[in-house]
């Protein structure tokens, strides 16, 4: 797979799955699992490394101060 959103769209299905299935993976859903949540670490050890996604303090519901209000 090519495409994060592919990757994240089917481990979404199988966390479904594993719900409705009472919590339980089959062996060949577990191994699909496992792959698609290695394929997933790849993807954003890849963005962290060429910076591609902010790692940081998140900045939410901090008020923005500007230099102007902040004299």
């Amino acid at each position: 797979m090519n495409n994060s959103s592919q990757v994240l769209r089917e481990l979404q299905s199988l966390k479904l799955d594993w719900r409705t299935q009472n919590f339980t993976f089959t062996k060949e859903q577990q191994a699909r699992y496992t792959e698609l949540l290695d394929l997933r670490r790849a993807f954003v050890a890849y963005w962290k490394e060429n910076g591609m996604v902010w790692v940081g303090p998140s900045n939410a519901g901090k008020s923005k101060v500007t230099e102007e209000s902040a004299a």
